[in-house]
């Protein structure tokens, strides 16, 4: 594994970075103490062509590879959780699962607006009584002619407001528990949709978070994304890339603990010193930065598997669970090293602790992560590669399947 960003994932990053800088932290705050969601950086991300950073070219995306998707979900995150969360949605868990199991059509109408930044994606699978236990869903999906007719609700789903897709997953045949689930792609626009926000988060408030009703929604067959009876297996496809993104966000969280904890160090003096010259302080930060390199590296590895064409689940689980974790433990310390300051909202760090305990929860808690690493290597779980993996990068593969 080359452990050095080529220039281009060099110059995406400072892109980034420099886009964070200047339309993301000086009003973050702000749309923060709000509960404020601001739509324009989504259009600002579409201009910079960054929110189909890895799909390939022939479907609007930009053609990188995912490793570049990485360093995009970091860079964001280190400006707020809110707009990584977006790219993740938007990108890992709906853009790269039509492109994982859609149909040539369904990629023209779906994918290509949605990897220009024209559409917005979602995903929607958590329920009110179905987290981690998805074959708890209630949904259903009734066939009736040439439609399905959708009924239920979802909850805790990123964009519920302004995505104009979601990939909506609900039970065809109870009958069959998790080989009865399908999955569907739902426009905003289709009569007996409806969506609200939830108010009160305790983090990520410049985000818009909330649920989809769907009350006998009439949804064409054609939507029905890979057959009917995939829907777990599509949804545990889109997990993983959503999950690869969510770490890769941790990692940027990290960052901005280190460089605000830093800047303080330096700012701040008791008892005659930089409070950066104790060393219980030092200690704190060597710790930040221990789990960052280390959460890059987990990152890195899952990422290279991804360009490889392979399946990735082990290695994207340890990697969320980790640097999420990270995250949590940098965030705590950051507030710790600012002392009373960091109690309130005048320093960023009371926001990024908010904000680090949601990816400790989403798309997989910490609990199920373990349980997942420990089923490896007792040798209880396994991994086979899926009937529709993703391309492999540079992605010749779909262009010869298109031409």
């Amino acid at each position: 594994m080359n452990f050095h960003l080529t220039e281009e994932q060099e110059m995406v990053r400072k892109m980034v970075r420099n886009f964070v800088d200047k339309e993301i932290n000086p009003y973050i705050q702000e749309w923060d103490a709000k509960g404020h969601f601001e739509p324009s950086v989504l259009k600002h991300l579409a201009q910079l062509e960054l929110m189909g950073v890895c799909i390939p070219e022939q479907y609007g995306g930009s053609g990188m590879d995912y490793n570049t998707l990485a360093i995009v979900c970091e860079e964001l995150e280190r400006g707020d959780t809110a707009f990584r969360t977006a790219v993740s949605v938007h990108t890992g868990l709906n853009s790269l699962t039509i492109l994982q199991w859609g149909t040539e059509a369904q990629k023209q109408k779906y994918l290509v607006p949605q990897a220009k930044g024209e559409k917005i994606g979602a995903f929607g699978l958590t329920e009110p009584n179905a987290g981690s236990d998805v074959a708890a869903l209630q949904t259903t999906a009734v066939k009736d002619g040439d439609y399905y007719i959708l009924n239920g609700q979802k909850t805790w789903i990123s964009l519920c407001d302004y995505a104009d897709h979601f990939l909506v997953f609900a039970y065809t045949d109870k009958n069959e528990k998790h080989k009865g689930i399908s999955a569907f792609i739902v426009e905003r626009t289709m009569p007996g949709f409806s969506s609200r926000a939830i108010k009160g988060k305790l983090g990520i408030r410049a985000g818009n978070t909330g649920e989809l009703f769907f009350d006998n929604v009439k949804v064409p067959k054609e939507n029905l994304l890979g057959e009917e009876g995939e829907g777990f297996k599509i949804a545990m496809s889109a997990l993983d890339n959503g999950r690869f993104t969510v770490a890769a966000g941790a990692c940027g969280q990290i960052q901005a603990c280190i460089e605000e904890s830093l800047n303080y160090c330096h700012e701040r003096k008791t008892f005659g010193k930089e409070i950066g010259k104790h060393q219980l302080v030092q200690q704190m930060l060597a710790k930040m930065e221990a789990g960052y390199q280390m959460s890059r590296l987990l990152v890195f590895r899952a990422g290279s598997l991804k360009n490889e064409g392979k399946r990735n689940t082990r290695e994207t689980s340890l990697a969320k669970w980790q640097a999420c974790d990270f995250a949590n433990e940098a965030a705590n310390d950051a507030v710790q090293i600012h002392g009373a300051y960091g109690f309130s909202n005048e320093y960023p760090v009371e926001r990024f602790l908010r904000n680090s305990k949601a990816p400790v929860i989403y798309e997989g808690t910490r609990e199920i992560h373990t349980v997942m690493q420990a089923e490896y290597l007792l040798e209880y779980r396994s991994d086979k590669p899926l009937p529709n993996m993703l391309p492999s990068w540079p992605f010749e593969s779909a262009k010869e399947e298109v031409q």
